[in-house]
């Protein structure tokens, strides 16, 4: 829908057909290199992944899966990538990217909370999600490799009031810190 400039932002489903302008997105904008496996899985997340379009040119995406935990009682989206090509910041599509995840999980009302990692250096993504409502909650050393800082903090944002499981509250750090190199390489 165009904006009071007339410029239009629109997002779009991430198919085998435009896979690969959303592995060249993440390679100019991350400092991330993901696996084959992780773009195969993009494929899989529906509403959770799409790619952001300015006028009809593709200059951002966002890829999230649901995080399985170890905890049955708590269930988490975890947003894999988020980025937008830099000439095209500061004109809202990353945080119309971010609303829509929020939209999404807010019309499914199944999830307690919205989990991420970020570049402990990384002082913009951090005010970013901390202007949705998001808080860092841990932090955790060496989660990047090949990339300096390589610590990465944790960011939630709940959605619900935790929950006691055994006396434990659903939202341990320990939960958010987990390793989630099975769908990326954290390399440079």
């Amino acid at each position: 829908m165009p904006d009071a400039c007339g410029v239009n932002i629109d997002l779009g489903d991430v198919t085998r057909h435009n896979i690969n302008i959303l592995k060249k997105i993440n390679e100019v904008v991350l400092p991330v290199i993901y696996n084959v496996q992780f773009y195969k899985a993009v494929l899989e997340y529906g509403e959770f992944s799409k790619l952001a379009y300015y006028n009809d040119i593709v200059v951002g995406a966002v890829c999230c899966r649901i995080h399985t935990s170890t905890n049955p009682a708590s269930r988490k989206l975890y947003i894999m990538t988020l980025g937008c090509l830099s000439p095209y910041r500061r004109r809202g599509i990353g945080s119309q990217m971010l609303r829509h995840v929020l939209d999404t999980v807010e019309k499914e009302g199944n999830f307690d909370a919205i989990t991420l990692h970020v570049q402990a250096n990384n002082e913009g993504a951090i005010e970013f999600y901390k202007n949705f409502g998001f808080d860092i909650v841990g932090t955790k050393e060496q989660y990047y490799k090949r990339i300096e800082p390589a610590d990465a903090h944790v960011l939630e944002k709940q959605l619900r009031p935790s929950k006691q499981v055994n006396g434990v509250a659903a939202h341990d750090v320990a939960d958010h810190v987990a390793d989630v190199t099975d769908v990326a390489d954290h390399q440079s």
